[in-house]
């Protein structure tokens, strides 16, 4: 892979580049991070039981439910969105391997810090504007606009927890790569 991970490995210690004042920070996110996989996989079950209940009670028993779609989808954004800092951790999102190849070692890990800098602060943007959607939408009482009519506060709370947790795995990775490579740097010089 790209970004020189085994994709069987799993990140079972926190990074030693990452400098000892932020490794109880990330022993707490990693932790967040694997309690947000075992919600991810509650969630997916759940939208699968929504989905199959919706296809038997539509076409064997010809009853309609108008709830089913947005309980399926709010578990549905609330796996994806969470699940990020998770493999995020893993640097398991989609990577371009050509461009690695053709670096040398050091361009790469320039590469790999300037990257991880452009994602984090993408990232932590998405973020703080996901907390402003989740405080407009409880402030307001917002629903969606079907019958069921749920809040939207719990998609748009879903979705900033997770981008917040993916904001932090990418910072505290951005700071690893930064200290790593102006270590390597140093023995360079």
């Amino acid at each position: 892979m790209s970004h020189g991970i085994d994709s069987g490995t799993y990140y079972a210690r926190v990074d030693p580049s990452l400098p000892r004042v932020l490794q109880p920070l990330a022993a707490l996110v990693r932790r967040l991070n694997d309690a947000m996989v075992w919600l991810g996989m509650a969630a997916l079950l759940v939208a699968s039981v929504v989905l199959t209940y919706s296809v038997f009670s539509r076409y064997l028993l010809k009853a309609s439910t108008d709830w089913q779609d947005e309980a399926a989808v709010f578990c549905l954004v609330g796996a994806t969105f969470l699940c990020g800092g998770f493999v995020q951790s893993l640097r398991g999102h989609v990577g371009i391997e050509a461009v690695s190849g053709l670096l040398s070692a050091r361009a790469n890990r320039l590469r790999l810090v300037v990257v991880d800098a452009v994602c984090t602060a993408f990232c932590a943007f998405f973020a703080w504007k996901s907390w402003h959607l989740f405080h407009e939408a409880w402030v307001d009482g917002q629903t969606t606009s079907s019958s069921w009519a749920p809040p939207l506060w719990i998609p748009y709370g879903l979705m900033a927890a997770g981008m917040t947790l993916l904001s932090l795995q990418l910072l505290l990775q951005l700071t690893a790569s930064v200290n790593a490579l102006s270590a390597n740097h140093a023995r360079e010089a």
